[in-house]
């Protein structure tokens, strides 16, 4: 028998066998005999800027550079900066308290050590995380937390800081260090379980190994860090067996530091190599509040549907099979309500060409959004391929031009618009540009603070030539075949002379409609807010992709139906201005979505200090 079949790009397994292991066995067995443990950029729930590892004066390895692994653009703009770590991985054999280097910090000596360390106790003080990357797989930190469930986090902290008041840091009370008052205690030996699968793939290879030898595929690789105060911290063989813990008193002193780690291998029968990220993501919020998201915002569709499809079929339909029954003398003494409008609804409205440009640049989004999240339920996009999501957003948005061009031109055409080029031109640069100028503004600061997110200079260099040599060629491409094609026939003649409009009652006027109407988009994606918000500002990892495009479809019918309910009543209150009502009813979601991430920010987060407050609202306001 014979079978078909692809594996997806990222996800294929890796085996691993000894060092001793020949050239021959390795062959047979198809496996790797060296492994290299990366270290990623650091980052803390109590400030939105991270930091390069090689920033701070821990472990270096002299080669880092030249064998660090190529990132794509969304590590980039992401601010992932992985680095080959210097702690050495010897495969299948236990280690106990190796070396990996040591620091001394003179407060005599003129040579930069002390700022060195005055980096590090403000960065232990804010909670920094170190992120270790083996096998493509994260180094997760487990603990216990409320309820006594097991959450296993993907990184573990660099330190834990003892206040003056006695108020230990999170980090302090899971890893049992509660000492001294106003001290920086270092995590500068960590514990790491590997677990790992048994793979032997043929007979051939089983007669031919050597006793004892196999290969091994990861499945897990947890740290354990502890803060340890060794009595030689120059000796090349310290002791990792102290009680003392390694504190750094707040006022400026000597300080020698040791950095040491050890190693058991674990052979696990039990779990297989596909199912290894599932400890990690069960960990994550459970599936049964993503369910009640769900019916929540299934309940409201089927609300909206409901009155929808009333005023379709009770109101319209028997008024429009009325109406067309009736003479022409009659006609006139029976029209009410919406029917008096019929030749004022479709007048182009005020500022046309800019409603059409919102509405291209929507279309852009829209289905960049759609794509994206289309790739994401197929699982490319998924936490082991890393970057992949930015990065496939960045590409689509930037080839997506041409629809947002096309869609621009016919509304503005409609709208008897006669300045294209202008049209064209703020189709292209005006959304785009507002995005990228807040970006470069938050960028600039990031430099000024040398941190990891502050994207280099030729990346944006290399954004800038997506935006003009492939977004705005494509723009102008659409907006061609767009002006190109007749303009959209209007069902009714407008009139010459625009009617007046009555006064209009509370619910009706333009501004409280308008925040009515986007109470109920909201209500179907709040929910799912939280964990995304939580996945970019609490470093947590989001993969329930299939639960999001469910609330992406839900969230589109939602904002179409509620602007028609809303529509609807206008029009007949006998105002005939709905064009931008349409666009800023649903569109008014993005103002409450704002106010979430106020509740988000004062509620959940643990963020401090005017920087780290002004990039979180600048990245929010480019989300808005």
């Amino acid at each position: 028998e014979s079978c078909l079949g692809f594996y997806l790009p990222g996800l294929a397994p890796v085996s691993y066998c000894p060092a001793e292991t020949s050239d021959e066995h390795a062959k047979t067995a198809n496996c790797k005999r060296d492994i290299l443990m990366y270290v990623n950029r650091l980052n803390s729930v109590e400030s939105v800027i991270p930091y390069e590892y090689n920033r701070f004066d821990f472990c270096t390895r002299d080669d880092a550079e030249a064998s660090s692994p190529v990132e794509n653009l969304g590590q980039v703009v992401f601010g992932e900066r992985i680095r080959p770590s210097p702690y050495n991985i010897p495969i299948l054999k236990n280690v106990t308290c190796a070396k990996a280097c040591s620091k001394s910090y003179s407060k005599d000596k003129k040579d930069g050590s002390q700022d060195k360390l005055k980096f590090l106790k403000r960065a232990i003080g804010q909670n920094y995380y170190h992120h270790w990357i083996m096998d493509n797989m994260p180094v997760t930190w487990c603990y216990l937390v409320e309820g006594n469930m097991n959450y296993c986090a993907p990184g573990f902290p660099i330190g834990c800081f003892v206040t003056s008041d006695g108020r230990p840091k999170d980090a302090c009370v899971q890893s049992s260090l509660l000492q001294q008052r106003d001290t920086y205690y270092v995590f500068n030996h960590v514990d790491l379980m590997i677990r790992y699968h048994p793979n032997i793939q043929t007979e051939e290879w089983t007669q031919s190994i050597p006793d004892g030898v196999t290969a091994a595929r990861l499945l897990s690789i947890k740290v354990t860090p502890r803060s340890v105060k060794h009595t030689d911290p120059a000796s090349d063989k310290p002791s990792c067996s102290g009680t003392e813990p390694m504190g750094i008193e707040s006022k400026t002193t000597d300080v020698d530091i040791a950095y040491t780690y050890s190693i058991a291998w674990i052979e696990d029968k039990e779990h297989r190599w596909s199912s290894r990220w599932d400890y990690i993501l069960e960990s994550m919020p459970h599936t049964n509040i993503q369910w009640f998201s769900i019916m929540n915002s299934l309940v409201i569709v089927l609300f909206l549907s409901g009155m929808v499809a009333m005023i379709m079929l009770r109101t319209l339909h028997k008024d429009i099979v009325r109406y067309n029954q009736m003479d022409s003398s009659e006609d006139a003494q029976e029209e009410f309500g919406w029917k008096l409008v019929h030749g004022d609804v479709f007048r182009p409205p005020r500022k046309g060409m800019l409603l059409s440009i919102f509405l291209g640049s929507g279309i852009q989004i829209l289905f960049m959004c759609m794509i994206t999240l289309v790739f994401a339920c197929l699982g490319f996009l998924s936490p082991a391929n890393r970057g992949a999501l930015m990065t496939c957003s960045l590409v689509l948005y930037v080839c997506l031009g041409t629809p947002s061009g096309y869609v621009s031109a016919r509304i503005y055409k409609m709208f008897g618009g006669e300045k294209w080029k202008s049209n064209v031109l703020c189709t292209a640069f005006l959304v785009p540009g507002i995005i990228f100028g807040v970006f470069f503004l938050l960028n600039l600061i990031l430099w000024g603070y040398h941190s990891s997110a502050a994207v280099p200079f030729t990346t944006l260099l290399a954004l800038l030539a997506l935006w003009f040599c492939v977004s705005v060629p494509l723009t102008f491409v659409g907006a061609y075949f767009g002006f190109k094609k007749r303009p959209i026939e209007h069902p009714v003649r407008t009139n010459q002379i625009p009617r007046q409009i009555p006064d209009q009652s509370f619910y009706t006027r333009p501004l409280p409609g308008i925040v009515m109407g986007g109470v109920l988009p909201f209500g179907c994606i709040f929910i799912q807010l939280f964990f995304i918000l939580n996945s970019i500002w609490s470093h947590q990892m989001y993969y329930m992709f299939g639960f999001l495009f469910l609330v992406f479809i839900i969230l589109i019918v939602t904002c179409s139906e509620a602007t028609i309910l809303l529509c609807y009543f206008h029009l007949c209150a006998e105002d005939y201005h709905w064009w931008w009502r349409s666009f800023l009813t649903s569109g008014f979601t993005a103002v409450y979505f704002f106010i979430y991430c106020i509740h988000y920010y004062v509620s959940k987060l643990e963020i401090t200090g005017f920087t780290s407050t002004f990039l979180y609202f600048g990245y929010t306001f480019i989300m808005v």
